[in-house]
């Protein structure tokens, strides 16, 4: 084999026939899914944290179920599940009214099914960020008048942020992790990249360990961004010791 006398830097270089360029690419994969993904989430956990604390009984049973069972299932399971359950039930929808079957795209369908498994955890984090708002500072909000929305843009949102936010930097760096799941149903990231290097080159230990120092680089970056943003939300208060 042509890669047999290949150095380590040469197979990991950034040109063909190395596999460095590939990795990089498939890192910015990796953070693209995960960033799609884990927004979806954000936005499912927001609404979803919003109506189980709402008195009305039939969302928040639908929402229990809903978090039960993602939280119950494993995320590989779910991830196949959903991806080809979820494409064969569109398409046998669009057959009913006579419209020709769809292939979902790779990219959208990791997000897609990403973004529903984060909603999940994602409105368990924030309910208990709004649960550990002193209640007084709702009930004055209301006293003055405010409008549902103004009160949450103005106390809520404020007062729940810099709780839920180590919550949602650890479920930052799930996703980044769950990202290499999407390799079971064919889209190329970082660890399905990974795994063609190895099986081309021989070279496995080499290239999971490239793999392992690129999630690592992504992990500290992000630290990086939510350490800036919980410093920026936590400005004026009094530091934990």
């Amino acid at each position: 084999m042509a890669t047999a006398s290949m150095t380590a830097w040469q197979l990991l270089a950034l040109q063909p026939p190395g596999w460095g360029g590939a990795l990089l690419t498939g890192a910015a994969t990796t953070v693209a899914i995960s960033a799609c993904a884990y927004s979806i989430g954000l936005v499912i956990g927001l609404f979803g944290a919003l109506g189980k604390l709402s008195n009305n009984r039939t969302v928040g049973l639908i929402l229990k179920g809903y978090t039960s069972v993602i939280r119950a299932v494993p995320e590989l399971i779910l991830i196949v599940g959903l991806y080809y359950a979820g494409t064969d039930g569109l398409n046998r929808l669009l057959m009913a009214f006579g419209l020709p079957p769809v292939e979902v795209n790779g990219f959208v369908a990791a997000v897609a099914v990403l973004g529903f498994v984060q909603g999940a955890y994602m409105t368990e984090v924030l309910r208990g960020a709004i649960l550990a708002i002193p209640a007084g500072q709702i009930e004055a909000a209301r006293a003055f008048g405010m409008s549902p929305l103004l009160r949450f843009r103005r106390v809520t949102l404020p007062a729940f942020l810099p709780n839920a936010l180590p919550g949602m930097a650890n479920l930052w760096m799930s996703v980044t992790k769950d990202s290499a799941l999407v390799a079971v149903v064919g889209y190329q990231e970082l660890a399905l990249t990974t795994r063609l290097a190895g099986a081309n080159t021989k070279e496995y230990f080499l290239f999971f360990l490239a793999a392992a120092v690129l999630y690592l680089v992504i992990t500290l970056l992000s630290n990086l961004v939510f350490h800036g943003i919980e410093r920026r939300v936590r400005r004026g208060q009094k530091p934990a010791h």
